[in-house]
């Protein structure tokens, strides 16, 4: 990194990039989420299904993210590994009105925090107790019991409750993942 490079941040002109992952199981609103911390300018307008992943981008005050969205369907769960070396936070939505496949996030959940580029990395991992505003939908004290987020005891973890298609809780989440990745960055 050049002086002036090193200035401008110290300046804070340019915001440090960071790579996030976006993880979930297909239909959890991760693509919804991602989409609605764009710059209004350039969201999508529908969003559909993701096959394979998508990479978008969005800036906060002081970072600016790339975040891989991910596939959650079955078929494609196993790129996520592929993408783990290069991030420094993750994001995992949960559909908090699909009590039935609960068990399966959790399987995914464990699979990816005992992976090996994963494991032994002090990450951030911001949860989100997504479609909170569906009528049989279970807290996030539900959702962080029974996902056993209180058994994350190497990595710092937050959970919010969320409904993506309002908005409503995405900030409060973005904020505490800003602070603890700027937090690990020094």
């Amino acid at each position: 990194m050049g002086l002036l490079d090193k200035l401008s941040l110290w300046l804070g002109i340019r915001k440090k990039e960071v790579n996030v992952l976006c993880l979930g199981l297909d239909n959890s609103g991760k693509t919804t989420i991602i989409n609605h911390l764009k710059p209004t300018n350039t969201q999508a307008q529908d969003v559909v299904p993701t096959i394979g992943f998508n990479i978008e981008k969005f800036k906060t005050s002081t970072l600016s993210f790339t975040v891989f969205d991910m596939s959650g369907q079955t078929r494609y769960r196993n790129l996520w590994e592929h993408y783990y070396k290069e991030s420094q936070a993750i994001i995992f939505v949960v559909d908090s009105g699909d009590k039935l496949r609960m068990v399966v996030a959790k399987e995914e959940l464990d699979t990816l925090l005992n992976h090996q580029d994963i494991r032994s990395r002090r990450m951030p991992v911001l949860f989100f107790a997504n479609k909170i505003d569906l009528r049989d939908a279970m807290s996030s004290v539900k959702v962080s019991q029974l996902l056993c987020l209180e058994s994350i005891k190497d990595k710092p973890w937050h959970i919010c409750a969320s409904d993506a298609v309002k908005g409503e809780g995405l900030q409060e989440g973005v904020e505490w993942l800003q602070d603890h990745i700027k937090a690990m960055k020094k």
